[in-house]
């Protein structure tokens, strides 16, 4: 009976102490829950979005360089069902374009494999959709590593940066310019290299990525509301061109049949409009295809509008004509010595083409006479010499919009002390000056004596269409009207009864100067030229537009003379600006 009730107890403490030590455990972890973090599901979600490069755009509207957003497709070669990798090259080079033998080799590797880096947003949307039928298809399999680890991932599609693409291929080069691509960790930027896409890299350059942070929705989405943070995407601005594509692709096309025709190494052509600075065409008959650079475009990367000087010959004549014509100097009918077309000075000696005892001084500029020319530019004195080639431009940069422009040379007021160097800079040697330094002096003499700063790009654009005009160098006076319309009739006489008469268009009052000049090599001119003709076009309703051409070493077995080369083209291209509307030929 005493063991009975015994054991009794001793069931009823045993079960006192399990109670008791249940309760202890119950106790414990409502307090480890109440003194711990609890570790919820994170129900917060962030989004970011990268921004991109502003576009480029032609006045006229057309889109010439645009970005675009690429993606990469990743996938682990461990986690390929090894019965179904056919499948899986198969379908992938479908939705990729990606050939299968590229992609075979590519996952010959061990691990995270990159299959491209170059996928547009289009077949990126259809690789994402791929991803979810290979899962279905049972493509993808779990697989450990060394370590224990298990773990499966799909076709993984992520953004890897952005691409610039240029929708004319070789149109406007070499001053629409291109861009290098800089890779970092995460994503892959442009950056520009030359022309205007180096010189706006800036304005081009995005603003600021997307960012949104906040509570998620069932679906992962951000939900925006006062306790989230939201930073807008902003892309760079985009850039609006002073200059048409439609203009600008029938000059082009026009300079390469004469490019052809001539065996010239590079033809130049620059239309400015008189009155603003405004280009409305730079084009050169060496360019290249930004999309796909060769190692055979090197030599045509360099926009030698600015980048190469030369000894531009007799087209420097107006302008020495225009600096004494303002320093009243010279008259225009005071007739000069000529000397029969052969003239001594010290030990070296100046011939003239057309060989004349006398001639008045307008006279000179009409026959193009060195001789005459270095007579007269021995009265400027050595400060105002180089005064002068300053004001007009030369020794400076022109201001334009674009990158690594070059200055030239012309010689200082000590070496002007020379006569004979007063007497080679007055017809083009000895100073050497840029295709756009030339275009902006003739606009002073086309434009009333009135400096203009030269460019390329008229807006900025932001995401919401606002176009912003750029502010350029407010005009400058050089020379007096009067004189500016002194030289401009004596062009005219040039194109009407001198060397440019075949420059003439029936209906436009045209004048220009042509200039052939020889180039030196090693210290010597060899038998090589340069053939320029610049010049202004206007029309009986006001429009007005200085042009300049310059056919650099045209074959030198073929008439290589401006009147031959330079001046036709010239008259082609006005012909075109009538055509196109922008001159309007009277009857």
């Amino acid at each position: 009976m005493h063991n009975t009730q015994s054991k009794k107890a001793g069931k009823v403490l045993l079960l006192f102490l399990l109670m008791v030590v249940g309760f202890i455990i119950f106790l414990g972890t409502i307090l480890y829950h109440n003194i711990t973090e609890r570790k919820l599901p994170n129900l917060q979600s962030k989004r970011i979005e990268n921004a991109i490069r502003g576009n480029i755009y032609s006045s006229d509207g057309f889109l010439l360089a645009s970005s675009k957003k690429v993606y990469k497709a990743v996938v682990n070669t461990y986690n390929i069902n090894p019965q179904k990798k056919e499948l899986f090259i198969n379908l992938f080079s479908i939705y990729s374009k990606i050939p299968k033998d590229e992609i075979a080799k590519k996952l010959e590797q061990k691990g995270n494999v990159i299959l491209s880096y170059n996928i547009d947003s289009k077949s990126a949307s259809y690789l994402k959709q791929l991803n979810l039928k290979l899962n279905q298809l049972d493509v993808f399999q779990s697989y450990e590593d060394k370590n224990g680890n298990i773990f499966k991932y799909g076709l993984s599609i992520t953004e890897s940066g952005e691409s610039r693409d240029y929708l004319y291929g070789d149109m406007m080069e070499p001053i629409l310019g291109y861009i290098n691509k800089e890779h970092n960790s995460k994503i892959t930027r442009v950056q520009g290299i030359k022309g205007i896409e180096k010189s706006f890299d800036a304005e081009l350059e995005p603003n600021s990525d997307l960012l949104m942070v906040g509570e998620r929705d069932i679906g992962f989405n951000v939900i925006i509301n006062k306790n989230s943070t939201f930073k807008e995407r902003v892309d760079g601005y985009d850039i609006i061109s002073s200059i048409p594509l439609k203009l600008q692709t029938k000059i082009e096309r026009l300079i390469d049949d004469y490019a052809k025709q001539l065996g010239a190494k590079e033809i130049l052509v620059g239309i400015i409009e008189s009155k603003s600075g405004k280009i409305i065409s730079l084009a050169s008959s060496a360019r290249f295809n930004p999309n796909s650079i060769e190692k055979k475009d090197y030599s045509k990367l360099n926009a030698n509008a600015i980048e190469y000087s030369y000894e531009p010959g007799s087209i420097i004549k107006p302008v020495i004509y225009a600096m004494l014509l303002d320093k009243n100097l010279i008259t225009t009918n005071e007739v000069i010595n000529l000397e029969n077309g052969r003239f001594k000075l010290h030990n070296f000696t100046i011939t003239d083409t057309h060989r004349l005892e006398s001639a008045t001084i307008e006279e000179v500029l009409l026959y193009s006479s060195n001789i005459g020319m270095a007579k007269i530019a021995q009265r400027l004195s050595p400060a105002e010499y180089n005064a002068g080639l300053q004001a007009f431009g030369f020794g400076n940069l022109s201001g334009i919009d674009l990158p690594y422009e070059r200055t030239g040379v012309i010689p200082d007021a000590r070496r002007f002390r020379s006569e004979v160097y007063r007497s080679t800079v007055s017809y083009g040697y000895g100073l050497r000056t840029t295709f756009m330094q030339m275009l902006k002096a003739y606009n002073i003499i086309t434009n009333h004596g009135i400096s203009y700063e030269p460019y390329l790009v008229e807006y900025l654009q932001d995401s919401k269409s606002i176009r912003y005009k750029l502010k350029h160098q407010a005009p400058i006076r050089i020379i007096s009207d009067k004189t500016a319309n002194i030289v401009k009739n004596t062009l005219i006489r040039i194109v009407s009864e001198g060397t440019g008469k075949t420059a003439q268009v029936p209906g436009i009052v045209i004048g220009g100067k042509t200039g052939t000049a020889h180039i030196a090599q090693g210290g010597k001119y060899i038998r090589k030229y340069n053939s320029s003709f610049f010049g202004f076009a206007s029309d009986a309703k006001g429009s007005e537009y200085t042009l300049g051409i310059s056919v650099f070493e045209p074959n030198e077995t073929e008439a290589y003379f401006a009147a031959r080369t330079a001046v036709p083209l010239f008259k082609e291209v006005v012909e075109l600006l009538i055509k196109e509307g922008y001159l309007t030929a009277s009857s």
